[in-house]
């Protein structure tokens, strides 16, 4: 985990970048808070491309710490392992769910789904590569997703607040969930992997929309 806090500037790679990129450099931009447990550096890069301002903060910041930034949205990171033990973040989640909007993808979609009051389990087979399909249930639509996971979210242990919205198709395990009385949501594959090549790059945009962009 990094050790520090620090405002992240790095763009995209022009090869990468659609043509709708709006990018904000002034101290009135939407401000994300990123978690960091092992963030893909492609991640903030994708937050900047939407025309936020990003500060990546250590995984183990407290609610208040990530407040006291006052940001517009707060964003969970990959990061490996298990997430039942991760307590620390899952208290901070807790912290500011309903505060701020929250959008959570792989580990980070773990521990979303954990300060929800979900349980998560081991999968017997782990979910590896760029070529993992999952139906978006609001849309009816396949993505083609990349993954690196060995835990998933326990679907009967969901309590009444989240919905599913993501589903991988291999093995019907939960691939995304939103909650229903608060502004967050969370996916449980890469969307800045660009797997299909552009097939997931709307939940960086449905994040800006949340955050009032």
């Amino acid at each position: 985990l990094p050790d520090q806090i620090r405002e992240w500037n790095e763009e995209l790679s022009e090869w990468a970048k659609l043509p709708r990129s709006a990018r904000c450099e002034s101290k009135a931009c939407p401000h994300v808070v990123a978690l960091d447990f092992g963030m893909k550096w492609n991640i903030p890069r994708h937050l900047r491309d939407e025309g936020c301002r990003v500060t990546v903060l250590p995984g183990t910041a407290s609610a208040e710490e990530v407040l006291a930034l006052n940001p517009d949205g707060v964003f969970l990171s990959n990061g490996p392992g298990d997430p039942e033990p991760l307590d620390y973040a899952i208290n901070t989640i807790r912290g500011v769910l309903g505060k701020k909007p929250v959008f959570g993808i792989c580990l980070g979609h773990q521990l979303f789904a954990l300060a929800c009051g979900a349980k998560t389990f081991k999968l017997k087979f782990g979910h590896r590569g760029a070529n993992q399909p999952v139906l978006n249930l609001l849309t009816g639509q396949v993505e083609i997703t990349s993954q690196n996971h060995g835990f998933a979210v326990d679907e009967d242990s969901l309590p009444e607040s989240l919905e599913i919205t993501h589903r991988n198709l291999n093995d019907n395990t939960i691939a995304g969930l939103r909650h229903r009385d608060c502004k967050a949501f969370s996916v449980q594959y890469h969307p800045e992997a660009s797997a299909g090549p552009h097939d997931s790059q709307y939940l960086f945009q449905q994040f800006s929309g949340l955050i009032g962009l």
